[in-house]
């Protein structure tokens, strides 16, 4: 499932070619695909992170409304932005792989085959950290948009000192010494998402 029509007709006929792939179909993000879900019964399921203004969840949301749904259902999650942060929660909810847009079509069938074996497949995290907590995520959000140390004191209801403690183990965790570099590692990994609005026009 993709929200673009283009890539997801040229995956179509890419997969043609593939003996092993017996069938292959799009469904749209919407109301009625968990009904298609459990009606159709599909071997793997493959999923788009960005379901753009198709719908208003993301891909791992809707996959997760899928697995409560019908928990047997192997799915495998698609982007073309192959951030770690992604990857884990794809992992956390249930997702038996996950695989970057960019793969090559034999690549992206062997993992399908491996999945469909039972296994699960996900490429290995260029970083290995410790997750932040959700404050330490507003604190960077915050970071991000040039809030200095009160303001965030202010918005967060805490003292510097405690916006501080919470800087210094963000830090730790990103392995930086720096707010511009925990920034630039954080937007990397996904748990910061650059708003790119203010200059278009």
């Amino acid at each position: 499932m993709d929200d673009h029509a283009l890539f997801a007709k040229s995956l179509s006929i890419v997969l043609e070619d593939f003996p092993e792939i017996q069938s292959f179909s799009c469904a749209a993000a919407d109301g009625g695909l968990i009904g298609r879900v459990k009606t159709e019964q599909p071997d793997i399921l493959l999923m788009d992170i960005n379901l753009g203004k198709m719908n208003e969840e993301d891909g791992l949301l809707l996959a997760g409304h899928i697995l409560e749904a019908v928990p047997w259902q192997k799915i495998v999650m698609l982007s073309g932005y192959d951030l770690p942060v992604y990857r884990r929660e794809a992992r956390r909810l249930g997702a038996k792989g996950f695989v970057n847009k960019n793969v090559e079509p034999e690549e992206l069938v062997a993992v399908l085959k491996r999945v469909h074996r039972g296994m699960v497949c996900f490429p290995a995290d260029t970083w290995m950290t410790e997750d932040l907590t959700e404050t330490e995520k507003r604190v960077l959000e915050l970071l991000a948009t040039g809030t200095k140390r009160k303001d965030i004191a202010r918005q967060l209801y805490s003292s510097e000192r405690t916006v501080s403690n919470h800087l210094q183990h963000i830090f730790e965790k990103l392995g930086v010494s720096s707010a511009v570099e925990a920034v630039t590692k954080a937007i990397q990994m996904g748990y910061i998402v650059p708003d790119f609005t203010e200059y278009e026009g």
